[in-house]
């Protein structure tokens, strides 16, 4: 019988079933983060029980810190980053802690490292948890109860989801990326499609993206309901994955890529729904709303919700009074006052590079406030070694310390109240970055467009075609 990835994954993994339908499913890597950790672990303790697997559980400080620690003589701990730290020692866990160099985003770190791999199940406790399916594992973001659960038995009982495969198809023009795309399936399917699914994306646009693409696509699953999406592993995860820290050697990483590569879903395979999306002729896309499928591409105007049904009226009439925009206008030459390149959407080191040559010789435009925030000390280093944190420094940037920063306005990184901030984050919710901000959400390319123009535009204007 032809199988779907995902039913590969999920069947491999299976420990039992319970009698309300849940299936105990096996969680082969387990990363915790600092907000939610320390109660977690807290919990076990006064239960009296055990991490199960210390050796397959870390723990990462990434959404409580500062990304300007290191320069504003500010405290560098809080009371997550604290205990997570005591949680982690108590229990045995591996922490990537501040001067640790491997630190960063848990979403970032957790890819780079080889601690998840193809066919894999990785549970977090953050909704961006689906980023790693980029590599081809099935992610879940879990609750704090749950942590505690998988902390106590290296396990979760999860009903099993529904499959939804999203077919990409189309050529991706010049200056079109992976953000770009993901952006336009919320567009084209809502933030409802996947509630209840697990998403395979498939087609020559996914088989095209970069790994580091394909994690930007994955990250956004949640904002379509789904808790986890994923790309079938092949020759270009492979040959990502080899000789990272974690990843099998020897013979155990001959053994492992025979296995990887069966992990594609069979000719033939069903799926609960299947949708398929036009890539060829997108454009830089932009958020004009509230939530991440109010998108338009960079040419097109602001939406009119008068032909709309009442409840889309009602939602696309709240999105523009927050905003302050119109139907019928032009999204170019809005003028902005921050820009944001980071989180675990876009901060690996080619989201970097692509900012970085839309930055270099120019300058960031007078009275614009410009961040930007590397996913992991790894990342920073190898950026720095390109001499990529020059390029910022020298334009304008505020060169920061790996974290999820401003993404959800962490600690010293939120925009000032009222402002008009454009980001390579994942959420453009009400006051999501800071009280009555209003949040572009782009490429970093296009960020980096924006920071040096002082207004939103076309980043393919600031460059040729080939360069």
């Amino acid at each position: 019988m032809a199988k779907s990835l995902f039913d590969k994954i999920w069947e491999t993994h299976v420990v039992t079933q319970r009698s309300d339908g849940r299936d105990i499913l096996y969680m082969d890597r387990h990363v915790s983060h600092d907000l939610h950790a320390p109660r977690a672990f807290g919990r076990l303790g006064k239960a009296g029980r055990k991490v199960r697997r210390p050796d397959l559980t870390f723990a990462a400080l990434d959404h409580s810190i500062s990304s300007r620690r290191k320069v504003d003589g500010g405290p560098i701990d809080t009371m997550f980053t604290i205990g997570s730290r005591e949680g982690a020692k108590k229990f045995g866990v591996r922490v990537f802690d501040l001067e640790d160099p491997e630190h960063g985003i848990s979403h970032v770190v957790g890819p780079e490292l080889g601690l998840i791999l193809p066919g894999s199940t990785y549970a977090c406790p953050d909704s961006h948890a689906c980023t790693v399916g980029g590599l081809g594992a099935f992610a879940y973001g879990c609750g704090t109860s749950e942590l505690e659960h998988v902390f106590a038995t290296q396990a979760l009982a999860i009903k099993k989801p529904k499959s939804l495969r999203i077919n990409l198809y189309g050529t991706m023009a010049f200056g079109i990326t992976a953000k770009d795309v993901v952006l336009k399936i919320i567009a084209t399917c809502g933030v409802n499609i996947g509630r209840g699914y697990a998403i395979e994306y498939a087609g020559p646009i996914a088989e095209a993206l970069s790994i580091e693409g394909r994690l930007t696509l994955c990250n956004m699953a949640i904002e379509m309901g789904a808790r986890s999406g994923f790309v079938a592993p092949d020759e270009k995860t492979i040959k990502w994955l080899e000789g990272r820290a974690w990843a099998p050697t020897g013979d155990k990483w001959d053994a492992a890529v025979i296995h990887w590569r069966t992990l594609k879903s069979d000719e033939g395979a069903k799926f609960d729904k299947e949708v398929s999306v036009d890539c060829g002729g997108l454009e830089p896309q932009i958020s004009w709303g509230i939530d991440p499928s109010q998108i338009i591409g960079i040419s097109d105007i602001v939406p009119d919700p008068i032909d709309k049904d009442e409840k889309q009226k009602v939602a696309m009439e709240r999105a523009l009074q927050y905003m302050g925009l119109k139907p019928g206008m032009s999204l170019k030459g809005l003028p902005i006052n921050q820009v944001f390149i980071g989180s675990c959407t876009n901060s690996r080191l080619p989201d970097l590079e692509a900012a970085a040559g839309i930055l270099k010789g120019r300058k960031v435009a007078k009275g614009i406030k410009a961040l930007v925030v590397p996913g992991s000390a790894a990342t920073k280093r190898q950026a720095e070694a390109k001499g990529l944190d020059k390029i910022f420094i020298e334009a304008g940037f505020f060169w920061g310390e790996a974290g999820c920063s401003m993404c959800a306005g962490g600690i010293g990184d939120s925009v000032d109240a009222g402002d008009r901030s454009v980001s390579t984050t994942n959420r453009n919710f009400e006051n999501r970055q800071g009280p009555a901000v209003r949040t572009h959400l782009v490429s970093p390319a296009m960020a980096a467009a924006a920071a040096v123009t002082g207004e939103i535009t076309d980043v393919r204007e600031l460059i040729a075609k080939g360069e």
